[in-house]
């Protein structure tokens, strides 16, 4: 007799790798496959991907991890009812209609080529910077899909030939994987969700749906955006050619906002998700709240067409696990990422070096896209272990900045405490294996940090969503969130607060030494 018979399953298509995870009935993972894919790196902060690379990442994990499953004994061929799809959000692309071709690889929402667009956009527009804040909660910045589309109609032959005969269609990686698993040329279904859409800039956050005046004011064709649709919806069926055919898509949600989900974030909850960057929301219910500290106010999640639309802060941060990355692959200095614990427990401070990691400026709470990386106090006695640490610590003072803005921002009677007063940080995310980065999280915040059994929560978001969907679970089983804290792992402050107050003001004279070194001479 197989095992369980209902299984959900979860694309979770990120920055650097996309994986496919088969969950049971009790959200129990009982098969899954990851495959990393290619970056491209054309100029200095230029950051690529192949679409079509991306294409057959999600084919070949969605077949290995069924092969993986179903050779445990679990009959996923019958059982598997749905899949939720959570993806890299502001990564931007555009493909023929006619071809299914990509005019162009994605622009990465890490990629920072269009800050002169951005420029000349804040130099002309009457808002400046701020000039859509108020439809759409988000500042012009070169993080937002708007911008890259702009560059790709201004600086793209193919893409503004494509859009001249009415061949082009724009999306970012939700919307292509959807159009192509549900028929592609053949009918594919062009669709976006409520909060990938809503990183668009283009998206007004009150009618959810496109902003007409904003469009009109970047010269953007309304006939190449896809439909909005909700978080948690049958969207659509698998066609044939792909491993699952038959099987429905009733779920989509950016990475950020699955994560929301899978760690049932209610009111007044916050979470933070540490991969390629690192990202903090706080769940504002259903009020749109305007951040006066570098905040972003976006879309939390709509789980349903009918179900009201949970609104967040949001904190970005560019550069987080991506800096383990480099110091691995342009340094040497670890072989694999894993190593930077071990490493860093080898001293018990940075020695008095702060690291930044503004690669392709600063984020959230800073917007400064002409800042650049910089680590500076050190000395003959600084040691690759110093470093190490010092960048490990540079992920926890990025979020603690976010955070300091957020309280700013929401206020007490925004946020959720505990019994002793005390802000819950729930973190998850590939780098929260790292006990000593969590360690090194909570002192700096001078709060606890709770990371949960099952760190993924991206790809459970995701899961979650198809499954409400289709009615295997209920809302109210989904954020029964007392009962996940229970089976988590409690990282509490030993720092005291004097160093940490030095510390912080380390930390910030680093960041300052940042600013306006983006025309260095080469």
């Amino acid at each position: 007799m197989s095992k369980e018979e209902v299984f959900i399953g979860s694309v979770d298509q990120g920055t650097t790798s996309t994986r496919f995870i088969i969950y049971d009935k009790s959200a129990q993972p009982v098969g899954s496959h990851q495959v990393e894919f290619t970056q491209f790196y054309p100029e200095a902060g230029w950051v690529e991907h192949d679409p079509m690379e991306i294409l057959e990442s999600v084919r070949l994990c969605i077949s290995k991890a069924v092969d993986k499953a179903t050779a445990d004994g679990y009959n996923v061929d019958r059982g598997l009812k749905a899949i939720g799809l959570t993806n890299q959000r502001e990564t931007t692309l555009l493909w023929s209609k006619s071809t299914g071709c990509p005019l162009y690889n994605a622009i990465v929402w890490m990629d920072a080529r269009t800050s002169s667009v951005c420029r000349k956009l804040e130099k002309e527009l009457q808002g400046g910077r701020t000039h859509f804040v108020e439809s759409c909660g988000l500042p012009i910045s070169t993080y937002f899909s708007a911008v890259k589309l702009l560059w790709l109609m201004e600086n793209v032959d193919a893409v503004k030939a494509a859009i001249k005969k009415g061949d082009a269609l724009f999306g970012t990686i939700d919307t292509w994987l959807i159009w192509n698993l549900t028929g592609g040329i053949n009918g594919g279904l062009h669709v976006t969700d409520v909060s990938n859409a809503s990183r668009t800039m283009l998206m007004n956050l009150k009618t959810l749906d496109w902003d007409k005046t904003t469009l009109e004011t970047l010269g953007i064709p309304a006939e190449i955006l896809p439909k909005i649709i909700s978080n948690s919806e049958v969207i659509g069926k698998i066609t044939e050619g792909w491993p699952i055919p038959g099987i429905p898509i009733a779920g989509c949600l950016g990475d950020q906002h699955a994560a929301m989900v899978g760690q049932a974030c209610r009111k007044g909850e916050a979470k933070s998700t540490y991969g390629t960057g690192a990202f903090i929301l706080l769940n504002t219910g259903n009020e749109i709240v305007k951040s006066n500290h570098g905040l972003l106010s976006t879309v939390a999640f709509k789980l349903g067409p009918k179900a009201p639309t949970n609104y967040a802060l949001e904190g970005s941060i560019a550069i987080a696990g991506a800096a383990v990355q480099w110091l691995r692959d342009s340094l040497g200095i670890i072989s694999s990422a894993s190593e930077i614990e071990r490493l860093a427990l080898q001293v018990d401070s940075t020695g008095g070096v702060y690291f930044v990691p503004a690669f392709n400026g600063l984020f959230a709470p800073w917007w400064r896209d002409d800042a650049r990386g910089v680590c500076i106090g050190i000395t003959r006695f600084t040691s690759k272990a110093h470093i190490a640490r010092a960048v490990l610590e540079s992920m926890c003072f990025q979020v603690k900045d976010v955070l300091d803005s957020m309280h700013k921002d929401a206020g007490e009677k925004g946020e959720v405490r505990n019994e002793t007063e005390e802000f819950l940080l729930r973190v998850d995310g590939g780098a929260t294996v790292n006990n000593l980065l969590m360690q090194i999280q909570a002192d700096l915040l001078g709060s606890s940090v709770v990371r949960p059994a099952d760190i993924e929560t991206t790809a459970l978001g995701a899961a979650y969503a198809a499954g409400l969907a289709i009615g295997v679970w209920k809302e109210d089983e989904i954020f029964a969130s007392g009962q996940k804290i229970k089976t988590s792992t409690i990282f509490h402050p030993i720092l005291s607060e004097e160093l940490r107050k030095k510390k912080v003001g380390s930390w910030c004279k680093a960041v300052s030494r940042t600013f306006d070194l983006a025309d260095l001479s080469i």
